[in-house]
């Protein structure tokens, strides 16, 4: 049987200090899944995607990104997005392959 210090106590307590502000940060901005999938909202994909609304409005207007059009609220569903960074990835060019 192993027994527990005062210094073993100290040593978690001070653990989980160190912890507390990641756990707090998932509790404020970590959303419930809806039957195992995220929505965003326009702000958060462009918070993410690090473009503005206007251009996220382009977006939905040319068709790029699918879109869930609510009273007064529009929700991106984030496989969606995912799958439309994916089809639209292009690697970079092998310089080797593109001589001088």
């Amino acid at each position: 049987m192993d027994l527990y210090t005062n210094e073993d106590s100290r040593k978690l307590l001070l653990s989980l200090d160190k912890a507390l502000p990641y756990i707090e940060y998932a509790l404020k901005n970590g959303k419930p899944a809806f039957e195992g999938e995220r929505y965003l909202t326009s702000e958060e994909l462009c918070s993410i995607l690090k473009i503005s609304r206007r251009t996220l409005q382009d977006y939905r207007d040319d068709g790029v990104f699918p879109f869930i059009q609510l009273p007064g609220k529009v929700l991106f569903r984030e496989s969606d997005i995912r799958k439309v960074l994916e089809d639209r990835f292009r690697s970079a060019y092998d310089i080797e392959d593109y001589p001088l």
